[in-house]
């Protein structure tokens, strides 16, 4: 398989300003310190803040990586808001490595609802104890 090209867009928000600044440098950082990762072209985009008086930047960054795997593993750790792949057009994927991607994508999603599942009954359960308090 070719190269593959894409191009993030990774977004923070939070408080305070030089906390976000120096967060999306040190994300920078580390993706360019990845494994199979070559950075090509990063566009950062000066700290705002937004109305909630949270400060918000963002960062287009285009990479190169020989593994399609490598590119999961971006969108696992890096969580962007957007992902585009730009080269090979028309790519070509073998079955077996698709269905391992899936299952990995599977596997965090049941991991997640899990989470979301536990936070949910004890958020019920402190509901409870909190209305036994109030009489």
């Amino acid at each position: 398989m070719k190269n593959i090209v894409a191009r993030i867009t990774v977004e923070i928000l939070g408080s305070p300003k030089e906390h976000i600044e120096q967060t999306m440098v040190e994300t920078i950082k580390k993706l360019h310190e990845e494994k199979n990762i070559k950075i090509l072209k990063k566009d950062v985009y000066e700290c705002q803040q937004m109305e909630n008086k949270l400060w918000s930047t963002f960062a287009d960054i285009e990479f190169e990586t020989p593994e399609l795997r490598r590119l999961q593993d971006v969108c696992y750790d890096y969580m962007p808001s957007t992902i585009e792949i730009l080269e090979p057009a028309g790519m070509e994927i073998d079955c077996n490595e698709f269905a391992d991607l899936l299952n990995d994508i599977l596997t965090k999603l049941h991991k997640h609802n899990m989470v979301l599942q536990k936070l949910k009954t004890e958020n019920i359960f402190l509901v409870k104890e909190l209305e036994k308090h109030k009489q």
